[in-house]
Parts: C-alpha cells; sequence; structure tokens
C-alpha cells in the first residue's frame, strides 16, 4: 500500500456509507467491513486504517 492508492467513499445500496481502497495496479487492498449512516464515522473508519486525506 502507498500513498498513490485511490481511496473512494460511496453510498451503497442500502444507503450507507462505505470506503475503498485501491492500489496502481487496481487491485482493492483495503474496505470497509460495515456501513455507516454518516459520512463523518466513514471518514474516521477510514483514518484509522490509513486515510490521510
Amino acid at each position: 500500500m502507498t500513498d498513490r492508492d485511490k481511496w473512494e467513499f460511496y453510498k451503497d445500496a442500502r444507503e450507507y456509507w462505505r470506503w475503498r481502497r485501491t492500489a496502481s495496479n487496481g487491485r482493492i487492498v483495503g474496505a470497509s467491513t460495515e456501513g455507516y449512516t454518516s459520512k463523518a464515522n466513514c471518514l474516521e473508519n477510514a483514518r484509522r486504517n490509513g486515510y490521510t486525506g
């Protein structure tokens, strides 16, 4: 995992916020294990998993 990884924040089919971390080669290297009702809580979880944006 590098700082060139792409972080995506999106709502799933049930309208919960989730995050996904994709490496430069296109492989998913991390993802939220649960959905969040608020984007702020989703971002907080992503930060605990390496997100710095």
